[in-house]
């Protein structure tokens, strides 16, 4: 079955997310998540809807989001004449609950790892430089205080989470503690092989800032 979905319907539903979760982040994602499912052999209209669903309900809060928005796909796809099978919006909502890095539930389906593997993708690479810069200039964070491999070397969890630096978090920080871990929590190949390359790019990035920032480069 096709998307009951369209990117048009889609948009509409989303409020201004912010330049790091506007609606694009949702078009990048879709267009990941298509290119995984197809490769992968995963159902690609569950995915699609559920890429393009992903965020709905982001802005009543980013803490249970992942929660909220599944519930808001429920209620589009149980909808008047865009109706649809129940175990469809299952599906969709299950990949959309289990779209988080840090939080539970864990994809327990193809498509829902697709979807996790697809948003994860979205944080790496140049894509994933520029999202952690635009995500701290949103909350007026620092840019830079500590090179990277100092902050990696400093290991431990207690400051893996954003609140416990502040401003002092930057988007040195936000590489070590998420993005240089993405390709160990994807789940399929494809997504895998398409990180290890972007994953390269943005290791030689933070490499260069903090040479330019120490005037060696």
């Amino acid at each position: 079955m096709d998307a009951p979905i369209t990117i048009s319907a889609a948009r509409a539903l989303y409020a201004d997310g912010g330049s790091s979760h506007d609606f694009d982040h949702i078009l990048r994602v879709t267009a990941l998540a298509e290119r995984i499912a197809v490769a992968e052999g995963a159902d690609l209209a569950v995915v699609r809807t559920a890429a393009l669903l992903h965020d709905v309900a982001e802005s009543q809060g980013r803490a249970n989001h992942h929660l909220a928005s599944a519930a808001r796909a429920r209620e589009i796809l149980r909808d008047g004449l865009n109706r649809q099978p129940a175990d469809f919006v299952e599906a969709v909502a299950h990949a959309i609950e289990a779209h988080r890095f840090r939080t539970e539930p864990a994809p327990r389906t193809l498509e829902a790892q697709v979807v996790f593997d697809a948003d994860k993708l979205d944080i790496t690479g140049a894509i994933g430089v520029a999202r952690a810069f635009a995500y701290a200039g949103e909350r007026g964070n620092s840019l830079w205080n500590t090179p990277w491999r100092a902050i990696a070397a400093g290991g431990g969890d207690a400051i893996r989470q954003p609140a416990a630096l502040g401003a002092a978090y930057t988007p040195s920080h936000e590489f070590v503690y998420k993005l240089d871990r993405i390709t160990e929590r994807l789940y399929t190949a494809t997504a895998r092989a398409i990180a290890h390359d972007r994953e390269a790019f943005i290791r030689a990035f933070f490499d260069r800032l903090d040479a330019e920032v120490a005037g060696l480069a």
